[in-house]
């Protein structure tokens, strides 16, 4: 075994954005949308509704997103207590969107250039992604009884990122994959409602905006105080009629690529002590005297303290003596 001090020139960190398709089975675009009515008649029924990819019963079946409802004044679902008007699952959901996303209990969601006290939330479940969301991968198509619309974000066009606590944030507009339809107007906004909401990447999650998506296809939000409007079911009917929901996850890896060098005169002698005579100290073999050859395999990274840290293998033994050099490069990624 032979050693090596690396110079500091020998190291490069490098970073890569890799992407890769977010649902289940590797699917680039959900077309067929479950629900479970033992989940939805349960307790966490009252507050969102899971969104599978085949039948919740099917034993292939997994969480692809959720989807709820959220209103500052608590209409759209019953009271907890009557007694207490107002505080409801829908208010409770905005609550926790606000806190998480804008960081302060009283600041309302501004999606476009129209403050909105309510939105629909679509939460992308968390194994389905690896770091964030990829933005500009985002297509999704939603129907009502006034058409179809196509959604996407405007992180293709936008001149400077906006960010919240939660993250960069982009408006959701008219458009898929990125690219923005100006037929609704410059932007990609409804006439008279702002953006269409907002895309999370960076905790994978979708708010979007009831009054566009009602002024576009006539899907809109029950308001109606203490009374269960079942709004996350509406959402899901317009995504389940749209039939193509499609975005993709994305991951930065950071590598550590080393530069191994093994000038002429390096590593052509073994150190395995059955070369050398152990009284004499001279080498045994005569070929090694004159034409000594070796023949690599492994290369170890060590520290200060004589501590292995990582091994890398070779693909097949390199052949060494003193006309060649080699120079190997090692990458880890982390």
């Amino acid at each position: 075994m032979s050693f090596k001090r690396l110079d500091p020139e020998d190291f490069v960190i490098s970073a890569d954005s890799i992407t890769a398709t977010l649902w289940s089975g590797g699917t680039v675009a959900l077309t067929n949308f479950y629900t479970s009515s033992v989940q939805e008649a349960g307790s966490s029924g009252d507050f969102y509704l899971n969104i599978y990819q085949t039948a919740s019963t099917d034993t292939s079946a997994a969480v692809q997103f959720a989807v709820t409802y959220g209103n500052a004044l608590g209409s759209g679902s019953s009271y907890y207590n009557n007694a207490v008007p107002y505080v409801s699952p829908t208010k409770t959901n905005y609550g926790q969107y606000q806190n998480l996303v804008l960081g302060d209990e009283n600041t309302d969601f501004v999606f476009g250039n129209i403050t909105s006290s309510e939105f629909w939330a679509i939460s992308v479940d968390r194994t389905r992604y690896k770091e964030t969301l990829f933005p500009g991968s985002l297509t999704l198509y939603l129907s009502g009884s006034g058409g179809s619309l196509s959604l996407t974000d405007n992180s293709q066009i936008v001149p400077t990122v906006t960010y919240t606590d939660a993250g960069r944030v982009f408006q959701i507009v008219s458009g898929a994959a990125g690219n923005v339809f100006t037929g609704v107007n410059s932007n990609g906004y409804s006439a008279a409602s702002g953006s269409y909401g907002w895309l999370l990447p960076d905790i994978g999650t979708i708010l979007l905006n009831p009054k566009a998506i009602s002024a576009s296809i006539q899907v809109d939000a029950n308001r109606s105080n203490n009374s269960d409007g079942l709004n996350y079911r509406r959402l899901y009917n317009a995504i389940n009629l749209g039939g193509n929901f499609q975005i993709n996850s994305q991951e930065t890896i950071s590598s550590d690529y080393i530069f191994i060098r093994a000038r002429n005169a390096e590593f052509n002698y073994s150190e395995n002590p059955s070369f050398i005579s152990g009284s004499t100290g001279e080498v045994i073999y005569n070929n090694f005297i004159n034409n000594p050859q070796t023949f690599p395999t492994t290369i170890g990274l060590y520290n200060d303290n004589n501590e292995l840290l990582a091994v890398a293998k070779l693909s097949r033994p390199l052949l060494k003596d003193f006309t060649k050099e080699a120079l190997v490069r090692v990458k880890l990624d982390f």
